[in-house]
């Protein structure tokens, strides 16, 4: 992992004094909890991407775009309970592929639940890989990157599709900001029909595809039976301010 940069300084700012008396020294600068820290900056193949620290909680920024932080949560668990869920009843050790590593929530939680068997995380940003193998994140996923069931393939997850002969019992995949808007064009390919056809065909018989989004989009919907899913649902995880976060949810036929 490259070092990490230092934080950028802070100026303290005092008003003159009204009389000539001695003057205490200035207190050292304080962080605030609201000030972002940049603690790690990465170009790579696909753009910038940074890490920052803002009070307790950790950002992800790609190409000068939020993409996710560590003060929630609830829609990247969705994302991994609403896939089981869905599975049909009965199936043992169900594996399970996770598209898009971020800030590790999916992955947590899926080593959390003992019913999952092999778990695979394809994450292309090394940045990414690196802040939680040997930085900042590792406290959020250590102990499940540590669970013998998980594995990490640093590649393009479209790519990945496309080219491997492996199929998984659910695909659980938090790419950019979902179908409707990405950051990075590239991700386009993913929820295009070609992405989705190759999604369907990575399934098993009665696999669950999982996707999350930032919004809800029928448009995505009709995508998914299109490309011969079906039980096309979405799922919301209310916000605090605006539209609700969603996941997608859709099985192959058995």
């Amino acid at each position: 992992m490259s070092a990490m940069s230092a934080p950028e300084s802070t100026e303290s700012t005092r008003s003159a004094p009204v009389r000539s008396a001695p003057v205490s020294p200035a207190p050292l600068p304080t962080r605030s909890a609201h000030a972002p820290v940049v603690l790690d900056r990465r170009e790579g193949p696909f753009g910038e991407v940074v890490l920052r620290e803002r009070g307790e909680h950790f950002e992800i920024i790609a190409n000068g775009c939020f993409l996710m932080d560590t003060s929630d949560g609830r829609s990247e668990r969705l994302l991994i309970d609403a896939a089981l869920a869905a599975l049909p009843a009965g199936r043992t050790a169900p594996s399970v592929l996770i598209g898009g590593l971020g800030v590790g929530f999916s992955l947590v939680r899926a080593a959390e639940e003992e019913r999952w068997g092999r778990i695979v995380v394809v994450e292309r940003e090394r940045a990414i890989v690196d802040w939680h193998l040997a930085g900042p994140l590792e406290r959020i996923s250590g102990p499940a990157l540590a669970d013998p069931r998980t594995g990490i393939v640093r590649t393009d997850l479209v790519a990945h599709l496309r080219t491997t002969t492996e199929r998984y019992d659910a695909l659980c995949l938090d790419i950019d900001n979902g179908p409707d808007w990405t950051v990075t064009e590239s991700n386009e390919n993913l929820y295009s029909p070609a992405g989705l056809a190759h999604c369907h065909e990575r399934l098993t018989p009665g696999g669950v595809l999982a996707v999350w989004s930032a919004q809800p989009s029928p448009a995505f919907e009709q995508a998914l039976r299109n490309a011969g899913f079906s039980g096309v649902v979405t799922e919301e995880v209310t916000v605090a301010r605006g539209v609700p976060d969603v996941v997608h949810l859709a099985l192959r036929a058995s």
